[in-house]
């Protein structure tokens, strides 16, 4: 169980993960979370840094997709004017979501990174597809209750862990 939560990286932000960065590392593709990952929770519209980045990535010939385990309604609302496909109430880790977004990016998991904030989610269902997996540090601890509870059982995982600044 300890390799399947266990990221391939620890980046710092989001914001730190550049196009090179991913294709040397043989990724054409990239799965984004959006709650504590792109924006914290209680924020509904994606923001110009946001859409920068997301720009950058598809400029750069890396395809990206939304897969979150968010609402329609919510997802919607947030990747309105970001012009990629999304995938709501996804139910990481399961892997359907990560799979219709691999499958809309017309790649292999094996070419595909996710990029999320939460081990039990974005990271074991990266994992269990064998893809490249790198864990965010959370923007904010103003989040839901029961993913405080997660945030419990995630620590002893995360003892030690240094988050880099660049990827």
């Amino acid at each position: 169980m300890g390799r399947l939560l266990t990221p391939d990286a620890y980046i710092k932000s989001i914001f730190s993960i550049s196009p090179e960065g991913l294709k040397k590392e043989g990724i054409k593709g990239l799965i984004l979370d959006i709650d504590n990952t792109l924006v914290p929770t209680y924020t509904r519209d994606a923001d110009i840094k946001v859409k920068t980045f997301v720009e950058n990535l598809k400029k750069n010939g890396i395809k990206a997709a939304i897969v979150s385990n968010a609402k329609q309604e919510r997802v919607e609302q947030f990747c309105r004017h970001l012009d990629i496909d999304y995938f709501y109430k996804a139910l990481k880790p399961f892997k359907k979501g990560y799979l219709k977004a691999v499958e809309s990016m017309g790649l292999e998991p094996r070419d595909v990174a996710i990029a999320g904030d939460q081990l039990f989610t974005d990271i074991l269902g990266g994992n269990l597809l064998g893809m490249k997996t790198l864990l965010i540090k959370p923007i904010d601890r103003n989040e839901p209750f029961p993913i405080k509870i997660k945030r419990f059982f995630e620590k002893p995982f995360l003892v030690g862990k240094n988050y880099r600044d660049k990827y």
